[in-house]
């Protein structure tokens, strides 16, 4: 939940300027009058950041000082610019603007395209991934699914980072990108891709920033026009941005420095879609007069949370952990974090939901209460196991609740009742404001017991039965407010996104649960392989897996529980053992030193022995003489061939068979582990393991792709594969 839809009261707006400021910190309020000139804000985990910058921007307009008009609030995710726009309504600031970068961009473009460019603007695709797939064909590559996924992904991390198809394969590899193909390859595509939306007369969702900074570029016209109408900026989640929205920012402010900025180095969990938190470090050496405020009073968390959530950041590594902030909890103690170690996965899912039927027991209410994971592969189990226990729950990143079908034609009929109410018989016996809603409710579905079980009916009835809360709150705050005085509420709700409260236990990701907070967390899967993920390799990839966790410790207001299973299916072997991101955190562990990296194998007490990427009984290969194929002698180049050892044209001696068994057990590793195929193995090793099948350590390190790092995950399991042995249950699990 976050902290706009945590209370369901409606404050009546601060009366003067001063009265904005009522109620907030020493740091909170430095921001709040910190008017003038740029202005960076460090703001920790819970530290009440919208508050602060919600506030500074009401401040600013109650005291004249801003013209509402005139300001633009930005962000990453429509919910955030939705509960930032309640919180201005809230405070009295109704007419500044809060939107994503997106459709602030969006919003130019359409209003100066046909004066830039001429005509109407083109379509935006509503499905890119179909756009890559025609482009594949006109390549005459064929990709699957995951690839199809993988290889879009690298498109709109080029477009983000003003990346054009012929510097693809330098910028990816100098980035560290594992790409799911050869970078000429993507590059090729990526162009082809490019030529088809041309073709097409289309666009993409990354072009709307692309087009808008090239008008704003080249027609200082608009630019100027622009800059007249926008002439105060904020910047929430500054740490996210990507280099093209920080261009697009630049083109906005022009030679101004009326810029507020906010955001936190830790929490930067998006890296692979482009977003640095440089810009956020770098803010002073580019504005060396800026004011810089810390908010670290944490008034979210327990101090039992803030400690762990502050032990996780004190063994961090780079430059965002140079930059930590190190909480104070403002709450009294609460209870100390848990840990759970489990069997197995269906017997970590079935202890966390027994405990949550327990909590909702003891009387706090299912919305307050999250199970956070690692990928989103993992809530197929614990949907099942919350509806064995009949706990209801909620996806997050399911349909928005505005758009939610059973909402739209539940305020369609409120509003009808609030024209025609003194001829709807339903309210004949419906004294007040809450009575009448249930009345109208009842009509489309909603009842005073919920229904059994979860699934479809009871998602529709909790929506309603948010609406019938919502009513309740809104009558209490407004004993005068009529049926049509909440129906403009609702209307006003739904244009900023504004939820209300819906019943129910949130299953989300890691990465989603950004921004929101609940009473209890928990935090499952928290094992080697999954936390950190197991293609987290480079120490910049392995520190932001540990931003996440922290990320995900953060959520929590009282109680935490975190866990772990010690293998995946019943049976299994129970060789997973506790993130590394736990050690000297969690009771009986100590803080193991170099766990951070890509140090390969983890060894007794975290000691790595011997020379950087060896492996049993595999010596390191020399500097290679060049590649030749092993049926014709050619000389090989390309990276595809040298893997196979033979030119793509040559004979292949390739068991189709073995080739076919090995696919299989690629795609359950990458389910498993919550990553695409080729990071397992790309098809062209799978094609050389099945044309070569080795049958000693040393024969397998031989075939390019095989390195220590695979060798040691996965060596046993190809072996005993190309042996033609049948795989114990669980026997390729960490």
């Amino acid at each position: 939940m976050t902290a706009a839809t945590h209370s369901t009261l409606f404050p009546q707006a601060p009366d003067t300027a001063d009265a904005v400021l009522e109620g907030l910190d020493p740091e909170q309020r430095e921001v709040a009058t910190a008017l003038h000139g740029p202005v960076c804000v460090l703001a920790g985990a819970g530290t009440g950041k919208t508050r602060a910058i919600t506030h500074r921007i009401a401040y600013g307009v109650r005291a004249g000082i801003l013209q509402p008009s005139s300001v633009l609030a930005v962000t990453f995710t429509n919910r955030a610019a939705g509960e930032m726009r309640g919180r201005l309504r809230q405070l009295g600031a109704s007419g500044v603007q809060a939107r994503t970068f997106h459709s602030a961009a969006l919003r130019q473009l359409q209003y100066f395209w046909p004066k830039a460019v001429g005509g109407s603007l083109p379509r935006i695709v509503d499905r890119k991934i179909q756009l890559v797939a025609d482009a594949a064909a006109t390549c005459r590559v064929r990709l699957d699914r995951g690839e199809l996924r993988d290889v879009t992904a690298e498109i709109e991390w080029s477009k983000v980072t003003q990346t054009v198809p012929s510097d693809y394969a330098a910028a990816a590899a100098k980035a560290g990108r594992e790409a799911p193909r050869d970078r000429a390859e993507i590059a090729q595509l990526y162009a082809a891709y490019e030529d088809l939306k041309r073709d097409r007369s289309v666009i993409d969702f990354e072009d709307v920033l692309l087009l808008t900074v090239a008008i704003l570029q080249d027609q200082h016209d608009i630019a100027e026009a622009v800059r007249a109408q926008y002439q105060h900026f904020v910047v929430d989640e500054y740490q996210d941005v990507s280099p093209l929205q920080q261009r697009l920012l630049e083109l906005w402010l022009g030679e101004r420095d009326s810029l507020c900025v906010v955001g936190d180095a830790s929490q930067t969990i998006y890296s692979f879609t482009g977003a640095t938190p440089d810009h956020l470090l770098d803010f002073r050496t580019r504005h060396p007069g800026a004011t810089v405020v810390k908010l670290v009073r944490d008034y979210r968390s327990t101090p039992q949370v803030v400690h762990l959530a502050n032990g996780l950041l004190a063994q961090a590594r780079g430059r965002a952990a140079d930059h930590r902030l190190e909480l104070i909890s403002q709450r009294t103690a609460g209870p100390e974090p848990g840990y759970a170690e489990y069997t197995d996965e269906p017997a970590e899912a079935e202890g966390a939901a027994r405990r949550i039927r327990d909590l909702i027991a003891s009387g706090i209410p299912a919305s307050e209460i999250a199970i956070l994971f690692r990928t989103n592969s993992q809530s197929e189990i614990y949907e099942q196991a919350l509806a064995d226990v009949a706990v209801p729950y909620q996806l997050r990143g399911a349909e928005r609740f505005f758009d939610r079908p059973e909402v739209k034609r539940a305020i369609h009929a409120l509003r009808g009742a609030a024209r025609f109410g003194g001829n709807d018989s339903l309210l004949d016996d419906a004294p007040d404001l809450p009575s009448q809603v249930r009345a109208v409710l009842s009509g489309d579905g909603w009842t005073h017991q919920p229904p059994a079980g979860s699934g479809a009916v009871r998602e529709r009835w909790e929506s309603l039965a948010a609406l019938a809360h919502l009513a309740q709150d809104f009558a209490a705050a407004k004993p005068d407010a009529t049926l049509g005085d909440l129906v403009a509420e609702l209307d006003e709700r739904a244009g900023a996104q504004h939820a209300p409260t819906v019943q129910g236990v949130t299953l989300a990701s890691l990465h989603s649960a950004k921004g929101l907070e609940w009473d209890v967390v928990f935090l499952v899967g928290v094992a080697e392989g999954m936390m950190p993920i197991t293609y987290a390799k480079t120490e910049e990839q392995i520190e932001e897996e540990r931003r996440l966790l922290y990320v995900g410790v953060t959520r929590a207001r009282e109680h935490l529980s975190v866990s772990w299973a010690l293998s995946r299916s019943p049976g299994g072997r129970p060789n997973r053992r506790p993130s590394r991101f736990l050690d000297g955190l969690r009771p009986g562990s100590v803080t193991t030193a170099n766990r951070g990296g890509a140090a390969g194998p983890l060894g007794s007490g975290g000691i790595e022995r011997g020379a950087p990427g060896s492996a049993p009984g595999v010596t390191r290969r020399a500097n290679r003489t060049p590649a030749r194929c092993r049926v014709c002698g050619r000389t090989l180049n390309e990276a595809g061939e040298m893997k196979l050892m033979r030119c793509e044209d040559c004979p292949s001696d390739m068991d189709e068979g073995l080739y076919e068994r090995l696919r299989d057990w690629r795609a359950v590793q990458a389910e498993r582990s919550g990553q695409p195929d080729f990071c397992v193995f790309t098809d062209k090793t799978l094609m050389a393991i099945a044309e070569a099948v080795p049958s000693t350590p040393v024969e397998l390190s031989r075939i390019p792709g095989v390195r220590a790092r695979k060798l040691n995950r996965y060596g046993a399991d190809v072996l005993a594969i190309c042996a033609g042995q049948e795989l114990e249950d669980g026997a390729d699990e960490d």
